[in-house]
């Protein structure tokens, strides 16, 4: 199972949001790359970013500072966040991200993932993110009445590279991941799927990678408030 460290971009600054929520920001630094080659130091193997601004706009808004942690660190990176156009998408994977994450448009325009997974193949994830079951789209401002699971299955055919499910109740709280729900999702389909949200602990990790069925896992505010250590948990990992 691959760890993620999440560098989540806000106003150019690595912050953490509980819940989802932009105004319960915490700015944990103000250079992304820096933090970057931290983590790509601790022995990262991918780096997981994501433009707060972008998801709300619906377009990138902080390409600087990703194209900064691009020119920084040299271990692949995925990036959501504002993705919504194929040009966009180009021009992501052109500037060097290995992966680009599809969330809103996954919902209100499907044939776009299917588009794009075709076009640039082992490139395009998907990004459930769900309350509750049900997704939410526009930086999780908006719900849905799709279930998390009816939309992963709906791509099974489309040859997307990894689906990455987030419990929003569960991110940025510290109280642990959704594993049920995650492991549901992961039988569910054939796509590798990637747990997001609430992973606060090496014991966290362990339960996630025991089940046997989740690819990956994605820790933000435990890696920078000191709950978790990446070297020892990467260690741990492949023990």
């Amino acid at each position: 199972m691959i760890l993620y460290p999440a560098i989540d971009l806000k106003d150019g600054n690595c912050v953490r949001l509980l819940r989802g929520d932009m105004e319960a920001a915490t700015v944990f630094g103000t250079d992304p790359a820096a933090q970057a080659r931290a983590f790509q130091d601790a022995g990262a193997e991918w780096l997981h970013l994501v433009d707060l601004n972008g998801a709300f706009a619906g377009q990138p808004v902080n390409a600087a500072a990703v194209e900064a942690i691009l020119a920084a660190t040299d271990i692949p990176a995925q990036l959501g966040g504002g993705i919504r156009d194929m040009a966009t998408i180009e021009m992501w994977l052109q500037k060097g991200l290995k992966r680009v994450i599809l969330g809103t448009v996954a919902v209100e325009n499907p044939d776009l993932v299917r588009k794009a997974a075709a076009a640039f193949p082992g490139q395009v994830a998907v990004g459930i993110d769900a309350r509750k079951g049900f997704v939410a789209t526009k930086g999780w401002a908006e719900e849905t009445t799709v279930q998390a699971t009816d939309l992963a299955r709906s791509f099974e055919d489309a040859g997307v590279a990894a689906i990455i499910y987030t419990d929003i109740d569960r991110d940025g709280a510290m109280a642990g991941p959704n594993v049920e729900a995650t492991e549901a999702l992961a039988r569910a389909v054939s796509i590798p799927v990637i747990a997001s949200g609430g992973v606060s602990s090496m014991a966290d990790l362990i339960r996630l990678r025991d089940t046997g069925t989740i690819a990956g896992a994605i820790s933000g505010r435990a890696l920078y408030d000191g709950a978790l250590d990446l070297g020892a948990a990467l260690t741990a990992l492949k023990a």
